[in-house]
């Protein structure tokens, strides 16, 4: 049975009660597993995750895109993360048994249904985008919902209407996409000094500059602000190939700039799920740097060198069957 899985973000991390009907709306509407659901207040928004079999994940998905449409009003939204619409992105992944087009599929089909029967405009990108400017989430995201009206107009949305009406108003619009595992990655500062977590992010993400002329880590996106409810800047990334900079390399990279400008790393957290290999990978590379080996250890406590190392516990407790994907399927299967 081939497995994909969905990771929408909805423009809401502050009402429980729109965030708990929203959810329900998922885990209600199909048969597939819900992996979790993660609230962030300052940026208003929270990353639900959930699997099943193709069809029933896209049901799932249509679901939430409809009761977040229900519950979200846009011209009220307000939050530190960049956005779009109520759903801003709803990314299809493949797990198991699946491939990248059997996601790209999907998503085609779940972008026709919201434009035709909700009369949401939705665009299409990652693998599933409809030209090679749309494959970049940020090209569709630039000038975020208090543009969408210009940005109808001069890039009009592969489904649903591209005039600004009362919908669209309230909805905002939609990417829907198709993409291989992405790592949504913060690394804490301890300073509120927001023009520090920027530069640092200038720096290392791809697309920025440094002395070389490019950005430090490749297939990084990147940027810094201040979240009041933990009272210190974080640079905010995207890992969206983590086998060709891995999280450690991350990790070590925001310590040496953060250290070149008089501040420290206090820890960094993950949003969502992340796969067994990458804590793995991680754990290894700083038991190396002791000189240890992980023959013989129990896998638990090899990972346990990268929550440590990494101060993934710092701002909430790290729960690796909670949080590691593997682990999560294998004990909503026992």
């Amino acid at each position: 049975m081939s497995t994909i899985a969905c990771v929408p973000n909805i423009s809401e991390g502050r009402d429980k009660k729109v965030i708990k009907a929203i959810v329900d709306a998922v885990k209600n509407s199909a048969d597939i597993q819900l992996l979790g659901a993660e609230s962030g207040y300052d940026v208003n928004r929270t990353v639900i995750t959930f699997a099943g079999t193709p069809q029933e994940v896209k049901k799932a998905a249509f679901a939430c895109i409809k009761k977040s449409y229900e519950l979200i009003d846009m011209s009220k939204h307000h939050g530190k993360h960049m956005r779009l619409g109520c759903v801003d992105v709803c990314p299809f992944i493949p797990i198991a048994k699946a491939d990248i087009q059997d996601c790209v599929e999907i998503a085609q089909d779940l972008g026709a249904q919201v434009g035709a029967e909700l009369g949401i405009p939705v665009y299409l990108y990652g693998y599933a985008a409809s030209t090679l400017a749309r494959k970049d989430l940020s090209y569709i995201r630039s000038g975020e919902y208090e543009h969408l009206a210009i940005k109808l107009q001069n890039t009009p949305p592969d489904f649903g209407p591209n005039a600004y009406n009362a919908t669209v108003k309230k909805s905002g619009a939609i990417s829907i996409g198709a993409r291989n595992c992405l790592i949504a990655y913060n690394v804490n500062l301890d300073t509120k000094d927001v023009s520090i977590a920027k530069e640092i992010a200038a720096v290392i993400r791809e697309s920025g500059k440094n002395h070389s002329g490019t950005g430090i880590l490749k297939a990084v996106k990147a940027i810094g602000w201040y979240i009041e409810e933990y009272g210190k800047c974080q640079i905010s990334m995207n890992l969206e190939d983590y086998k060709r900079t891995p999280l450690y390399v991350v990790y070590e990279t925001c310590v040496a700039e953060a250290k070149k400008r008089g501040v420290k790393v206090t820890g960094s957290e993950i949003i969502g799920l992340v796969t067994k290999d990458l804590m793995l990978d991680t754990a290894k590379f700083y038991l190396n740097k002791k000189g240890k080996i992980t023959m013989g250890m129990p896998m638990k406590d090899v990972i346990n060198e990268a929550v440590v190392n990494l101060g993934l516990d710092e701002l909430r407790p790290f729960n690796m069957n909670e949080r590691i994907l593997e682990f999560k399927l294998k004990s909503m299967n026992a």
